[in-house]
């Protein structure tokens, strides 16, 4: 039972071998675990703690810490804290400068229009998104390790933070305000904004004290992407009421896009045609210049600034006809200059804000560290994962008291800063000297900018996660589950929202994981004639086969989830669950266990009963390739009281040289493997 139709059989026992030696060998004896421990040894193993008590364990813990925060390890430590004083001291001046200079001050032009248009995705006055565009990125240039990573506004974190402000701090329902009613909304909505940021820095710094940078790992590539193309439709129907002049309230929960949706059709006729019009306008110049700038990247000397250009166009537009006063034109108004006071976020709202901010913190590092690594792997260098969750987490957190929202790196903005030829983190300083000349003297140029400009602007910004759809079809090809992964996620996050959507996508990215674990199956294994190398079975029919000896390996981790497959498929392949034996019956079984990476409890005890059961059927259980951890495992499970030290070998083809030898009647059994 344990072969299949085609594959040949090798002599039997009694018979002369007509199994050819590869050339060029060499013959030895098997070698069991213990046989080769004595021969080579193993790894010598660190004094034990155990014995010792627990506070003197830790008196020993911070003497090793206070010997590393003293003169060289002080040193260690600050050069893995900052990265400038490790990029920094080897940085080509002559090579890089201006390419950090003219890209930086391009993406600092963007993040001036940008960030004001992420505000209002916010809910904040466009202001506090200048904020956001100078604080977080003059951090992250200090900590970060991402060499061509662009922070600051980004798209899927103001839409999350806006959908919780607007939850939070829900406006008035005749939206009549007066100006002093309207002060005080937006300063509560600029707290509560603020205590999101101080709240996910808050946990990314929780999560580097852990260093659970290894967390990025669970965010895969599919629920990313599926992640920023499903909230830049979101971001995309939100902006239909400022595209079309109508004052509606954000609907919040699941089904929020239908709803908007739905409202947005039902208040049509009461749209504005003067903003509809600048609306029609603004997207005419900004996608084709969108268009052209990616397809003549290599040719342009920078990217075409259609924000800036278009930003430009409507203020003097509106101004010299008085849109706003005319046509009821819902304009910027006065940005207030230099900077505000440092002030820390009302502590009371984070309880609140805690189960926003989760998501938030999760989104920002999943992100961050998704593009540094992209970056990171095109051009050679690497990041620390750890590291950036300290970069990020410092970075709001310190932003917060300057009244900034949430922000992370950015899609838009980093491919346009390695487009414009930015080398290294010095591109950021370059970037916030351009936010700070508008922070502090042309501030009121965007006084008559029309907010549906800054609506058309965010929605142009969202081309780079729309056309992420069309790696489906690649990825279809690829792999089937991963495009599961993508849909379910994208799916969930139309549906559902931006926070759920995450969830459900990560929850089920885990269960293909176990699916995929489920149906894997287990390899019969063949000798390649002339050769020492086993192959599965159904790989070619010309692989040998000895009777009575069957060689299975198992490809995949022994755990709770497993084990009963792995029994089902061991009585099947050994005949033990009282089915019929096809063929001689199975008199000596070789498990394969190098696919085993880990082994839980009940895997171990299921091997276990393994064992006796074979022992009781008369078969000899020989186990193959068991790596330390999973042995060590088996061990404490009580294997070894059912096995002894001699049925377990170093590899397949030990064990099947020992195999054979026991199944040989005559002749002396001195066996050899070729080497």
């Amino acid at each position: 039972m344990s072969g299949l139709l085609g594959a040949r059989t090798c002599s039997g026992p009694g018979e002369a071998s007509d199994i050819k030696s590869p050339l060029g060998t060499r013959l030895r004896e098997p070698l069991t675990e213990a046989r080769f421990q004595q021969l080579f040894g193993v790894a010598e193993q660190e004094p034990e703690l155990a014995a010792e008590p627990r506070a003197p364990q830790l008196c020993t813990l911070w003497r090793r810490r206070a010997r590393a925060c003293s003169g060289p390890g002080a040193w260690h430590l600050l050069l893995a804290r900052l990265p400038p004083l490790r990029w920094l001291p080897h940085y080509r001046w002559r090579a890089w400068l201006l390419g950090d200079a003219v890209a930086g001050m391009t993406v600092g032009i963007v993040h001036v229009p940008q960030g004001m248009a992420f505000a209002l995705l916010t809910s904040v006055p466009p202001v506090f998104g200048l904020y956001t565009s100078f604080f977080p990125v003059l951090i992250y240039s200090l900590l970060g390790t991402g060499r061509h990573l662009s922070t600051g506004t980004f798209a899927v974190l103001s839409l999350m933070t806006g959908s919780a402000v607007e939850r939070l701090v829900p406006e008035s329902l005749t939206r009549n305000l007066s100006g002093i009613e309207r002060e005080q909304l937006d300063a509560q909505r600029v707290g509560v904004a603020a205590a999101m940021a101080f709240g996910s820095g808050a946990l990314m710094l929780g999560m580097f004290a852990l260093q659970l940078g290894a967390l990025s790992t669970f965010l895969s590539e599919p629920v990313v992407k599926a992640l920023t193309s499903g909230a830049a439709l979101h971001v995309l129907v939100s902006q239909l009421p400022s595209l079309l002049g109508l004052s509606l309230p954000r609907q919040m929960g699941c089904f929020s896009l239908f709803k908007t949706l739905a409202a947005v059709v039902t208040a049509l006729p009461r749209g504005s045609p003067a903003e509809l019009t600048i609306s029609a306008l603004s997207l005419a110049l900004l996608v084709p210049v969108k268009e052209l700038n990616v397809r003549f990247r290599d040719r342009l000397p920078t990217p075409i600034p259609g924000e800036v250009v278009m930003v430009l166009l409507a203020s003097v537009l509106c101004f010299t006809s008085s849109l706003d006063t005319r046509y009821n034109v819902q304009i910027v108004g006065l940005l207030p200059g230099g900077f505000p006071q440092p002030l820390l976020p009302n502590l009371a709202e984070l309880p609140r804000i805690l189960a926003d901010s989760l998501p938030i913190a999760l989104v920002t590092f999943a992100v961050s560290a998704s593009l540094a690594s992209i970056y990171a792997d095109k051009y050679s260098y690497s990041i620390d994962p750890n590291q950036e969750l300290l970069a990020h987490g410092v970075s709001n957190l310190i932003s917060s008291l300057f009244s900034c929202f949430p922000n992370s790196a950015t899609l838009a903005t980093t491919s346009l800063l390695v487009d414009a030829g930015g080398n290294t983190q010095l591109a950021g300083l370059f970037s916030c000297m351009v936010v700070l000349l508008v922070l502090l003297w042309l501030g009121p140029f965007f006084y008559y900018l029309p907010k549906a400009v800054l609506a058309c602007i965010n929605i142009s910004s969202m081309r780079q996660m729309f056309f992420q759809m069309q790696e489906l079809p690649q990825l279809w090809h690829i792999s089937r589950a991963d495009f599961a992964v993508w849909m379910v996620t994208w799916v969930a996050v139309v549906t559902l929202n931006v926070d759920l959507g995450l969830a459900v996508g990560v929850v089920f990215s885990m269960m293909m994981v176990v699916c995929r674990t489920q149906r894997v199956k287990c390899l019969a294994l063949g000798l390649a004639e002339g050769t020492e190398l086993y192959r599965p079975l159904r790989e070619s029919h010309k692989l040998l086969q000895v009777p009575g000896l069957c060689i299975l390996s198992y490809p995949t981790p022994l755990y709770f989830g497993t084990r009963g497959q792995f029994r089902r498929i061991l009585e099947w392949h050994l005949g033990l669950g009282g089915g019929k034996v096809i063929g001689e019956p199975v008199r000596v079984v070789i498990l394969d266990l190098s696919g085993v990476t880990f082994a839980d409890a009940a895997g171990a005890k299921e091997v276990a009963q393994l064992a006796s059961r074979c022992q009781d059927a008369g078969i000899h259980l020989l186990l193959a390739q068991c790596n330390a951890s999973v042995l060590e495992t088996l061990t404490r499970a009580g294997l070894l009281d059912r096995v002894t030290p001699d049925q377990l070998f170093v590899s397949v083809q030990d064990a099947a040289a020992h195999a054979l030898a026991r199944l040989e009647h005559t002749g002396p059994k001195i066996c050899t493997v070729w080497v």
